[in-house]
C-alpha cells in the first residue's frame, strides 16, 4: 500500500506527536503507512502525489482569515505551499481530508468565505448530517447526529456553489463539505477523543481560544462527553482511498 501523507503545522512537539498518534490510531495505519511532514519546521519538500494514497491536513494554530500583516512569515509560507499543492490536488480530484484547518485551506482555495462569524468554544458540539451527508461514503456508519469536539476562532460562513454541504451544528452552519468526489474538509476534529482534547486544552490554554482560568472546567466538561463516533470518518477515508 502507498502511504498517506499528513501535513502538520503544530510547533509544540507534544501537540504534534499526539496529533500524529491520533491519526495513526483512528485511520488504522502504522508509521510506514502515514508519512508526516511538519510544515511549521521548514519548507514543504517536493511532493509527488503518485507516491501517496491521499493527503491529510491536521489542525493548526494558524487562522486563515487573519489580516496578512498579522501573520508570521512561517504562516504565510505554509499557506502559499498548501495553496500550490491544492492546485494539483483539486485538479486531479486527489484524495484529500482536512480537519479544522482543512476548512481554512481547502475552503479559501475554493472561494469559500472564511471569517470569525461562526467560531465555537472548545468542547463538545452536536453535529447533524445533511441529506447529502447521509449518502456520502465517508460518513458511512455514522448516525444522523453525533457529538464531536471543536474549538475554532474562524469557520466557513458561505460555501461556493460547487461545494456539497455534508454536516452542520447549531452554532456553525458549515461543519463538513466536499469538493468534487474526493476532497473533504471538516470544522470539527474527528481525530480528537477526550484525552486528545485534554492535551490540546493544556497546551493551548494561553492561545486565545478561551480564558486560561477556564481550562480545568473545559476538561471536566469534555470528560462528561466521551466522543467516539466521528473517528469512523478517518477509518472510512483510509479504507476508501488506500491503494
Amino acid at each position: 500500500m502507498k502511504p498517506f501523507l499528513l501535513l502538520a503545522t503544530r510547533a509544540e512537539d507534544h501537540a504534534a506527536d499526539d496529533e500524529y498518534q491520533a491519526y495513526l490510531r483512528y485511520c488504522g495505519l502504522d508509521e510506514r503507512e502515514l508519512v508526516r511532514v511538519r510544515l511549521e519546521a521548514g519548507p514543504l519538500p517536493p511532493i509527488d502525489l503518485d507516491d501517496y494514497s491521499g493527503v491529510i491536513v491536521g489542525g493548526s494554530p494558524y487562522t486563515s482569515s487573519d489580516p496578512v500583516e498579522e501573520k508570521s512569515a512561517a504562516q504565510i509560507r505554509v499557506e502559499g505551499e498548501l495553496s500550490r499543492l491544492l492546485d494539483r490536488i483539486v485538479a486531479d480530484d486527489f484524495p484529500f481530508f482536512g480537519a479544522c484547518y482543512g476548512v481554512g485551506t481547502l475552503g479559501v482555495h475554493q472561494g469559500a468565505t472564511i471569517d470569525r462569524q461562526f467560531g465555537e468554544p472548545v468542547g463538545p458540539t452536536r453535529i447533524t448530517l445533511t441529506e447529502d451527508g447521509e449518502q456520502d461514503p465517508l460518513l458511512k456508519g455514522l448516525p444522523r447526529t453525533f457529538e464531536a469536539f471543536v474549538g475554532h476562532k474562524e469557520a466557513c460562513s458561505q460555501l461556493p456553489g460547487h461545494a456539497v454541504l455534508l454536516a452542520s451544528s447549531p452554532a456553525c452552519p458549515v461543519h463538513m463539505f466536499r469538493i468534487k468526489e474526493n476532497l473533504y474538509a471538516t470544522q470539527f476534529h474527528p481525530e480528537l477523543d477526550v484525552d486528545g482534547l485534554t492535551t490540546r486544552i493544556t497546551i493551548y490554554k494561553d492561545a486565545g481560544y478561551f480564558p486560561p482560568h477556564q481550562a480545568d472546567e473545559l476538561i471536566r466538561t469534555a470528560r462528561q462527553h466521551p466522543v467516539t463516533e466521528p473517528m469512523q470518518i478517518l477509518r472510512n477515508f483510509a479504507e476508501r482511498f488506500a491503494r
